[in-house]
């Protein structure tokens, strides 16, 4: 009678983990579904942005692209509303010039200079590039981004002397 009762104890026992175990997987299955559920991500649609739309439909370019927190856009020249060089042959004014069309940029996707974490600027004078580059602190006041300087040949048209590219990240 004794090995009766602990045989029935022992599957009583056996019977209640083996529902336990079931009752926990099933309660992990239900877990990880509500995880799954919450990974599905929607793909994000690129936001354009046209600064001066004859003149970037002409050349091809889109000034400005947003994707999620993420802005690139394309480097600023020295240019009217017509696509015509200002400020011929004075690279300051010019730099000048490119920073006040980068910021029209930034303020439409609710940005400032301080959302830009890399700038590229393209120059065919380094020297005088360095000369006048003090201007920068005017307008990264709170630290420099990352970035690359370049000397080049040429630019899309002689007059240009600085070309300036921004990556941004805007924060939510």
């Amino acid at each position: 009678m004794k090995i009766k009762t602990n045989r029935l104890t022992l599957l009583a026992a056996l019977f209640a983990l083996a529902f336990g175990l079931q009752s926990c997987e099933q309660k992990q299955k239900e877990e990880t579904k509500e995880i799954e559920k919450e990974v599905i991500v929607e793909p994000e649609k690129p936001e354009y942005f046209l600064l001066r739309p004859e003149v970037e439909k002409a050349y091809g370019y889109s000034h400005a692209l947003k994707i999620g927190n993420s802005i690139k856009i394309s480097g600023a020249v020295s240019m009217d509303d017509n696509g015509n060089p200002i400020a011929v042959g004075d690279i300051e004014q010019q730099m000048k010039n490119c920073y006040a069309d980068l910021e029209k940029i930034l303020k439409h996707f609710g940005c400032t200079f301080d959302d830009v974490v890399k700038e590229d600027i393209f120059t065919t004078d380094m020297a005088q590039m360095l000369e006048k580059s003090a201007y920068r602190a005017e307008i990264y006041k709170n630290g420099f981004p990352t970035g690359s300087w370049l000397e080049v040949k040429g630019l899309a048209l002689p007059e240009f002397m600085v070309e300036i590219e921004l990556e941004v990240h805007k924060s939510e």
